[in-house]
This record gives structure tokens, sequence and C-alpha cells, in this order.
């Protein structure tokens, strides 16, 4: 059966997402069009094609062990020089990620491994460009801000063209996101000009 690689990430939804994903084109990231807009929970990992339905099956228990929380976008960082990455920050729902890609990763499941750099949730929105670019892409979101109930998360496979493509998602059990300043379920996105 061979190899495959995946992914776990929370979408960023829309119009969020695809608005990022063209902002992310537009600053010269050719695979920017492959990869949906995300928070990664596991970074792509090579697994036995004969081990999907198990790892399905540890995401299934992940979900049902986590609980909706909110999710909020602000402002950019960099992991440059160590890495050449510029993102959008997570400033609310950090601790969730961090709690789910540990659970993700763990020892007992089928997709434990080691990380190459300490967890850091973000959305890239651009990697292993010119810096001119990437000094562009840090200075033009600066103000971007998104907010949404963040619902679940879903499993990606990498095709042989690199793209990224949806295998399945994973909705969180029990309880629903309690309404924030009497807007329940508002999803809210915007670039604010500085």
């Amino acid at each position: 059966m061979g190899t495959v690689t995946i992914g776990v990430s929370i979408a960023v939804p829309e119009p969020h997402g695809s608005l990022l994903q063209e902002l992310r084109a537009g600053f010269g990231d050719a695979a920017a069009h492959g990869i949906p807009t995300h928070v990664t929970l596991l970074p792509p990992t090579e697994v036995d094609a004969a081990d999907l339905a198990a790892v399905e099956a540890h995401l299934k228990q992940v979900a049902a062990a986590g609980r909706p929380f909110p999710m909020r976008l602000c402002g950019t960082g960099t992991f440059r020089p160590l890495s050449p990455v510029v993102y959008v920050r997570v400033a609310r729902g950090a601790e969730a990620c961090a709690w789910l890609q540990q659970r993700v990763r763990d020892a007992s499941g089928p997709v434990a491994r080691e990380l190459q750099f300490p967890y850091h949730p973000h959305v890239t929105v651009a990697h292993g460009i010119d810096e001119a670019s990437m000094d562009r892409a840090f200075a033009e979101l600066a103000g971007f801000e998104a907010e949404w109930p963040c619902t679940g998360f879903a499993l990606y496979e990498q095709g042989a063209d690199d793209v990224w493509r949806k295998l399945r998602e994973y909705t969180f059990g029990g309880s629903v996101v309690p309404a924030q300043g009497g807007h329940a379920g508002v999803e809210r996105g915007r670039i604010a000009s500085r």
C-alpha cells in the first residue's frame, strides 16, 4: 500500500481563509494555492497507508475529548532568522491549540512524533520567499484581525502534486461556544488601517 503524507489542522474559515491564501500568493509564495489556510496541529507526517484507519480512530477520540473554543487572529510575527516564515498570530485560542496538538501527537497514538521546533500556533502567510516580500507580508498584515468559534479540526493528505486535500473533519464533542459580546456565531475579519 505504501506511505502517505498527512497533516492535522484547524482550518481558517471563510472569508478569512481565502483572503489570506490570496494574499500569500500575492506575496510570491508559490505553495499558497496548494495549502488551505490553517493552524497546524500535526505537521506533515509520513505514515503507512494501512495505518490511516488507526489515525482516523485516534483523531475521533481526540475530538470527542475536545470542546469548542474562541479563536482570534491578530497581527503578524516571524520565525526569522531561524526559519523563513511570516505568520498571522493566534491571539486567542493558543492554549487550546497546544492542548490539541499534544493529544494528536500523544506517545501512545499512531502519529507520535517529536517536533523540529517548539509548538507555536500560527497561520503562515509567507514561507521561503525573498526577504523584501517577507517584510511586505509582515507589514501589510500587521493590522489583520479575524475571530470565530473553533468547533473542530481536520485530517489532510498531501497529493503527488503537493496539494493538501481534506480527508475528514472532526467536530468537538460536548457543549457549544457561549455567546461573546452578544453576537453568537458571528464571524469577523478585517485588515485595520494603521
